[in-house]
């Protein structure tokens, strides 16, 4: 058993791998300043409210707990508004992991895993599926703190630092399988919970934003993976991080995705079937920035973590966010 501290472990999948640490025997401690998340979302460990802005609780935090590893999801997410606030994005997301990382450096806490995103590799419509050797090239300022975060893993390991792992995750979705706990963005942008708010009467309709891409049926097509086998994921990058502890250092990142893309318009089929359900969509122009496709090569974290998705089907995807999403206020 170890014990590590998951700064972020109130929001949708920090709270989900909480429960999976816990349910691998692991000692946690989540640590989240509630501006994503939830209290109520933490079913396992201990919480402790904090920003990781904060050095002077940071470093009381670790010097009083005996702490093995981190994983570290505290970041603002919303690519829209990290344009329109890029500085508030810079500074949470950036100069906060920054903060984080000098105190794992003073205490010694050599090994981390970093919740990154496929929007690292920005726009790509030249490729069917994005592998983790391509050119990175961010388009917004969310990704762009992303990137520079793994950079700054990147760098530190090279000095023989920090044990590092970079998770970039496609498209997150579904539920805790029991209902405990689910997605509970303000304000939610996510497709999938969008749409199953459109069938809950919640929204008047859903709105498809473009029809016209190079795609079978012309709308986008995405890579969705369910956040249990996101979950599952960061616990054995985790305990491979524990298994195999370096003195000289070392930083991988790997895609945590399916290698399968579903179109906009088949998750929407799919959801009436789940919830039978019809509901009202409306389709519009295509957005600024939106690629036409986005789907993962998953390869290197088959081989690497000996992982791959077992409940990312879209079916099952849809019916564990339906059974959460349906009974919330």
């Amino acid at each position: 058993m170890a014990r590590i501290l998951v700064p972020g472990g109130a929001g949708f999948i920090g709270s989900h791998t909480v429960l999976a640490l816990s349910e691998a025997g692991h000692d946690i401690i989540v640590y989240d300043d509630l501006s994503n998340g939830h209290a109520d979302s933490v079913l396992a460990g201990t919480f402790i409210e904090g920003s990781i802005l904060d050095s002077a609780k940071l470093d009381v935090l670790f010097k009083e707990q005996a702490i093995d590893a981190v994983i570290h999801f505290a970041a603002f997410i919303e690519a829209g508004e990290s344009v329109k606030s890029p500085m508030t994005f810079y500074k949470n997301n950036v100069a906060g992991s920054l903060t984080l990382l000098q105190a794992m450096a003073k205490h010694n806490v050599r090994n981390i895993v970093f919740s990154s995103t496929a929007a690292v590799y920005g726009q790509r419509d030249d490729l069917d599926l994005l592998s983790e050797e391509i050119t990175k090239q961010p388009i917004n300022p969310y990704g762009h703190s992303k990137w520079m975060v793994e950079c700054m893993l990147r760098d530190m390991a090279t000095t023989g630092a920090i044990n590092a792992i970079a998770l970039r995750y496609f498209n997150a979705a579904g539920s805790d399988p029991e209902g405990r706990i689910g997605e509970r963005h303000e304000p939610e942008t996510h497709l999938i919970p969008l749409i199953l708010d459109a069938a809950r009467g919640k929204r008047p309709n859903i709105k498809i934003f473009g029809t016209d891409y190079a795609t079978p049926d012309g709308t986008c097509i995405r890579d969705y993976i369910h956040v249990v086998d996101l979950a599952r994921a960061h616990v054995r990058a985790v305990e491979l991080l524990l298994e195999r502890p370096s003195k000289t250092g070392s930083y991988d990142a790997m895609n945590l995705g399916t290698s399968q893309g579903y179109s906009v318009r088949e998750v929407i089929d799919a959801a009436k079937q789940v919830t039978g359900i019809d509901f009202e969509v409306i389709e519009e122009g295509r957005r600024p920035g939106d690629p036409g496709k986005l789907v993962a090569d998953a390869s290197k974290v088959a081989a690497d973590l000996n992982w791959q998705a077992e409940r990312s089907d879209l079916r099952t995807l849809l019916e564990d966010t339906w059974a959460f999403r349906r009974n919330l206020d």
